[in-house]
C-alpha cells in the first residue's frame, strides 16, 4: 500500500500541520482551564480518582504538550502559551489556592503527574522556571520533594517518574538521592528483554508502554539538566536498544495508521507515535529520520481521521469516538492527554533536518511479511493489499508464569491486529470468546490460559516460502472472580478450578493461520463427553455486518473486512456468535467459531482467516505426521513445519483438508 502522504517542501508545511494539530488540542484545554489555570476540568464522567486528580491530570498532561510546542519554538511566537501554563504553576503549588495541584501524600497519581511537571520545567527552563519568583520555586520543590526515598513507586515504568523528578530537583538545588537514582536505572535495566523490548515490570507484560515510556523516557531523560552526570556511559546503550526495537515497532502499525489494538491504557491512542519520535532525538542509527516521522504522521493522522480529537478539539476516553469500557476503572476525563506524546516531535525546532526529510514507507506499506519477535512470544504477519497486521500471541498475558487468573482480554488473546478490537466489556473480561481456543462446559463457562508456557516463536524461511511457528502450553482452568475495586489491566483474581492442558500451535502465513489444538488431559473429574473445545476466530464489529456458516465454518463482513473459519474435522460445530458493543469499533460485534468434541491426544485443526474484502475463509491442505504440519496455503505454497517438543506431544497422523464449500445458511444483521 503506497503511502498517500507527499513529500515535505522545505517551506515549513509539514511542522505547521503538526503545530497546527497541537493547537486545536492546548486551545481547547484552556477552555476547560480553572481560573488560576492550576488544573483542567475536561468534560466527562468523573474519573475513579475524583475530581481533583482529574483536574491535575489535566494539567500535567497537557502541560507536555505546551512544553513540547515552547521548547521547540524556543519560546518565540508562544507567549500566551507561557503565561498560561506559568501561572498554573503558581497557582498549583500554593497550598492556599483553590486549584492547587494533589500532593503526593494525599494521592500516589500525584506521582505519575508530578514527572511530566518536572520535565516540562526543565524543557522550558529559561521561559518559566526562570521567571518564577523565589516563593513559588520554594514550592515547586516542596511540591516534589517526597518523592526522595519513597520506596511506595510500583516497580514498572514508574520508576521513571522518581527518576525524572529527583533529577530536576537535583538541578534547582533541591533534595536528591543518588541511591534512589541508581535503584531506579537498575531496576530499569531489569525490564530489559531480547530485540530491545522492555516487559512493564516482571510480568510478561508487552504493550504500548514498552515504546511510549519504557523508551521515550530514557531519551528525554538523558537530555535533562545534569543527567549526562547521573547517566555515566548508559545512553549509548539506551539508544541501541531503542534502535532495534524500532525494527518491531515499525512492523506493529497497520497500512492505514493503526497501532496494535492490544494491552492497557489504549484511551491514549496516538502516544504509540512517541518512540518513532525518539528515535530521531536519539538519532538512532538504523532508521532515517523521514521513516520515523511518517510513522508518526501515519498514527496521529489515524486518530485525527476518526474523530480523536473531536469537533470540540477534546480528547475522549476512547479509541476514535468516545467508548468509556476502553479505559481502565480510574481514569478520568483528563487521563486520554498522555496522547500528546505522539507530538513529542515538535521539541524539533523548524531548522531540524527531520522536517525536510523524504517521508519513506511502513514495513505494510512496502509489502507482505512475517516476523517473530521473541520477547513478547509474538508472530507478526503484515499483507500490504489491506493493509492489517496481525499478531498471534503465545507469550503475553499481563501475568507471571505461575498465575492462574482470569485472563486479560487486552492480553492474553491468542489474536491481535490494527483492523480488530478484544472484548473488553464486563463478559469479555469473564469469558475468553474471540480469539481463543477454550474448554466448555455446559453452563457455557470458558477455560482461560493466563500462565500459559511459551514453546515457540519462530519464522521458518525455506526454499518454499516463509511461514511463522509459535506454540503455547497451558493449565485450562476456570475463574470464579473476586470483586475488584480498580482494575489496571490484568486478569481477574478469584476462585480457580483446573479442568485439564491445552498445547496449541500456530502456523501463519499471510492473512491466514492453522490453529492445532490439543487437548493433552483432563482432570479426573471432568467428563469429556460433557464438554466441548471453542476454537475463536477474529472478531469484527461495525454498524452492519454480514454474517454465515456452512457445514465446516464461519464468517462475517464488517467495514470492508472478512474474518473466516474453517474446521478440518468433518464433525465440527460452526457458530457464529454475537455481541453487542462489546468493543470500541462498532455498536455490534459477530465472532465465527467452531466447536469440537473433546477427545484427549486427538489434534483439532482450524484454519482462521482475516482479509480485506468480503470473502470466505479459502482453502488450505493439511497434514499432520508425527511432529510436522505440512500445509498447502491459498497462494500455492507448500510448508512443512516441526510441532514437537519437550513439551508437547506429538499429534497422531491425520489428513485434513479446508475448502471454502459453498453457504447453505446467511444471516445479516443490521444496527437500527
Amino acid at each position: 500500500m503506497a503511502s498517500e502522504h507527499p513529500h515535505p517542501s522545505a517551506d515549513g508545511a509539514i511542522r505547521d500541520a503538526w503545530i497546527a494539530r497541537a493547537d486545536v488540542l492546548l486551545t481547547a484545554a484552556r477552555r476547560y482551564a480553572t481560573p488560576g489555570a492550576g488544573r483542567i476540568h475536561f468534560p466527562g464522567e468523573e474519573g475513579g480518582y475524583g475530581h481533583a486528580v482529574d483536574g491535575l491530570e489535566g494539567f500535567a498532561r497537557t502541560f507536555l504538550l505546551a512544553g513540547f510546542r515552547i521548547a521547540g519554538a524556543r519560546g518565540e511566537g508562544v507567549d500566551d502559551l507561557i503565561a498560561h501554563y506559568r501561572r498554573g504553576v503558581v497557582s498549583g503549588v500554593d497550598p492556599d489556592a483553590p486549584d492547587r495541584w494533589v500532593r503526593m501524600d494525599e494521592h500516589a497519581q500525584a506521582k505519575v503527574e508530578a514527572a511530566s511537571i518536572a520535565l516540562v520545567l526543565d524543557l522550558t527552563r529559561p521561559w518559566i522556571w526562570d521567571h518564577l519568583d523565589e516563593t513559588t520555586r520554594g514550592r515547586v520543590i516542596d511540591y516534589l520533594a517526597p518523592v526522595v526515598g519513597d520506596d511506595t513507586y510500583p516497580q514498572t515504568n514508574w520508576v521513571w517518574f522518581r527518576l525524572v523528578v529527583q533529577t530536576f530537583l537535583r538541578s534547582v538545588g533541591g533534595p536528591w538521592s543518588a541511591d534512589d537514582i541508581a535503584a531506579d536505572l537498575a531496576r530499569h535495566d531489569s525490564f530489559v528483554r531480547e530485540g530491545g523490548w522492555l516487559s512493564d515490570g516482571d510480568e510478561r507484560s508487552y504493550d504500548h508502554y514498552v515504546g511510549w515510556a519504557l523508551h521515550v523516557y530514557p531519551i528525554l531523560w538523558a537530555r535533562m539538566a545534569g543527567a549526562a552526570d547521573l547517566a555515566g556511559d548508559r545512553t549509548p546503550v539506551d539508544v541501541a536498544r531503542l534502535d532495534a526495537f524500532l525494527f518491531d515497532a515499525f512492523a506493529l502499525v497497520g497500512g492505514d495508521g493503526s497501532p496494535l489494538i492490544q494491552g492497557r491504557s489504549l484511551i491514549y491512542r496516538f502516544a504509540a507515535a512517541a518512540p518513532f519520535w525518539a528515535g530521531v532525538i536519539a538519532e538512532v542509527p538504523s532508521h532515517s529520520p523521514g521513516r520515523l516521522r511518517h510513522a508518526a504522521e501515519r498514527i496521529v493522522d489515524h486518530f485525527a481521521e476518526r474523530g480523536a480529537p473531536d469537533a470540540d478539539g477534546i480528547l475522549t476516553m476512547g479509541w476514535h469516538g468516545p467508548w468509556r469500557a476502553l479505559a481502565q476503572s480510574y481514569s478520568g476525563p483528563g487521563s486520554p492527554y498522555w496522547a500528546v506524546k505522539g507530538f513529542l516531535g515538535l521539541l524539533l525546532p523548524a531548522d531540524h533536518p527531520v522536517w525536510a526529510a523524504p517521508a519513506e514507507p511502513l514495513p505494510v506499506e512496502d509489502g507482505d511479511a512475517v516476523r517473530a519477535i521473541a520477547a513478547p512470544g509474538w508472530i507478526v504477519s503484515a499483507t500490504a493489499t489491506d493493509g492489517i497486521v496481525r499478531v498471534v500471541n503465545h507469550g503475553t498475558d499481563h501475568a507471571f508464569p505461575d498465575a492462574r487468573v482470569a485472563d486479560s482480554p487486552l492480553y492474553a488473546r491468542i489474536g491481535y491486529s490494527t483492523a480488530t478490537a478484544p472484548f473488553v466489556d464486563e463478559r469479555g473480561w469473564l469469558e475468553p470468546l474471540e480469539q481463543s481456543v477454550a474448554l466448555v462446559d455446559a453452563d457455557g463457562r470458558a477455560t482461560h490460559r493466563t500462565a500459559m508456557t511459551l514453546l515457540t516463536a519462530r519464522v521458518q524461511d525455506d526454499a518454499d516460502g516463509r511461514v511463522g511457528v509459535a506454540a503455547s502450553t497451558w493449565d485450562a482452568h476456570v475463574v470464579e472472580p473476586a470483586p475488584m475495586t480498580h482494575r489496571h489491566g490484568s486478569g481477574l483474581a478469584g476462585i480457580v478450578t483446573r479442568v485439564g492442558r491445552l498445547t496449541v500451535h500456530s502456523l501463519v502465513r499471510g492473512s491466514a493461520e492453522v490453529r492445532i489444538a490439543v487437548v493433552d488431559e483432563l482432570e479426573p473429574e471432568q467428563d469429556a463427553a460433557a464438554l466441548r473445545l471453542r476454537v475463536g476466530g477474529w472478531p469484527l464489529s461495525g454498524d452492519e455486518l454480514i454474517g454465515g456458516t456452512d457445514d465446516t465454518g464461519a464468517w462475517v463482513f464488517a467495514r470492508g473486512r472478512s474474518s473466516g473459519i474453517r474446521a478440518l474435522d468433518a464433525t465440527a460445530a460452526p457458530v457464529l456468535v454475537s455481541r453487542a458493543d462489546a468493543d470500541p469499533l462498532g455498536v455490534r460485534a459477530l465472532v465465527p467459531t467452531v466447536e469440537h468434541a473433546v477427545v484427549p491426544g486427538m489434534p483439532v485443526v482450524t484454519l482462521i482467516d482475516l482479509a480485506g474484502g468480503e470473502r470466505i475463509a479459502p482453502t488450505v491442505d493439511v497434514s499432520l505426521d508425527d511432529a510436522t504440519a505440512t500445509v498447502v496455503w491459498p497462494d500455492g505454497i507448500r510448508t512443512v513445519s516441526r510441532l514437537t517438543n519437550s513439551e508437547s506431544p506429538a499429534p497422531a497422523a491425520r489428513h485434513h483438508e479446508v475448502r471454502s464449500g459453498t453457504s447453505h445458511a446467511i444471516a445479516k444483521e443490521q444496527h437500527a
